[in-house]
C-alpha cells in the first residue's frame, strides 16, 4: 500500500502512496489513516491525510523516525478502498450575486451558466482531503467540460460558504479568506463548526458529496432557522 516512508523534519514523517491524484490512491490513504487511528502506535501525536500522502507527527520523547518507521512497516493493513463514507447533500445558491466568476467560466469554457450548473450539480464528489483553512474540503473529480485554472489574480477576500472550482477539484470556503478559485455559488450550511470539538467537520476525507440548487429566498431561510 505505502510506496515509501520519508523523514520530514525532526519530528514528522510522511507515508508516500505514489504520485497519482485519483480516488483509488486517495482511498488507500484514507483507509490507512482510519485504520492507523485504531492502532496503539507509540509516540504518534497527529496525522494529516492529503491527496496521496499521510503526514504523521510524533513525540521525540517517546519514539524516533527509525523506530516509528519500523512500527509502521510491521503493522498489517487491508489494501482496500474504504466503503464507510458518509453521503452529504449541500444546498447551493447560484444567483448572480453569489456566482462571482460565472461570466469568466462562461467565456473560458464557451458554455452557458445553465450548462455549467447542470454538469456540476449532476455529479457526486469525493472528498480527498481537508485543509488550507480549517475544514475546507477538496472535492473531486470535476467533469472535464467545467475544469478551469485558478484566477489570474486571486481575491483578497472570498466570502464564507463560497463554492469554487479549480482544475479537477471543487471546494467550499469554510471561512472568509483570500483565494483564487472560480466561485459558482454559496452555501448557507456550516461546513466547519469550531463549537463542536468532537466533530467540527461536516465533510471528512472519504465522504461523498452532492450539491442541489436553491434560490436566494431559500438561502436566507437557512439563516432564520
Amino acid at each position: 500500500m505505502i510506496k515509501n516512508i520519508v523523514n520530514l523534519g525532526d519530528a514528522a514523517i510522511y507515508c508516500d502512496f505514489g504520485n497519482e491524484v485519483n480516488k483509488i490512491t486517495n482511498s488507500k490513504v484514507i483507509q490507512y489513516f482510519k485504520t492507523l487511528k485504531t492502532k496503539n502506535v507509540n509516540g504518534i501525536t497527529n496525522m494529516s491525510p492529503s491527496y496521496n500522502k499521510l503526514i504523521i507527527t510524533f513525540d521525540l520523547n517517546e519514539t524516533n523516525f527509525d523506530k516509528l518507521k519500523e512500527d509502521l512497516l510491521n503493522l498489517e493493513f487491508k489494501d482496500q478502498i474504504a466503503n464507510d463514507s458518509n453521503k452529504i447533500e449541500i444546498p447551493l445558491c447560484c444567483d448572480d450575486e453569489y456566482s462571482l466568476d460565472i461570466q469568466r467560466l462562461e467565456t473560458k469554457l464557451k458554455i452557458t451558466k445553465n450548462e455549467i450548473l447542470k454538469v456540476f450539480l449532476d455529479k457526486t464528489y469525493f472528498c480527498y482531503m481537508t485543509g488550507f483553512v480549517a475544514g475546507m474540503p477538496f472535492l473531486g473529480d470535476l467533469e472535464k467540460t467545467i475544469m478551469l485554472d485558478r484566477l489570474e489574480t486571486p481575491r483578497v477576500t472570498v466570502p464564507k460558504g463560497s463554492v469554487g472550482l479549480t482544475e479537477q477539484f471543487c471546494n467550499v470556503y469554510t471561512f472568509e479568506s483570500p483565494g483564487g478559485w472560480n466561485i459558482i455559488g454559496n452555501t448557507p450550511i456550516e461546513i466547519f463548526n469550531h463549537k463542536n470539538p468532537d466533530q467540527p467537520n461536516l465533510i471528512s476525507p472519504g465522504d461523498e458529496v452532492t450539491f442541489y440548487k436553491i434560490n436566494k429566498k431559500d438561502f436566507i431561510k437557512f439563516y432564520d432557522k
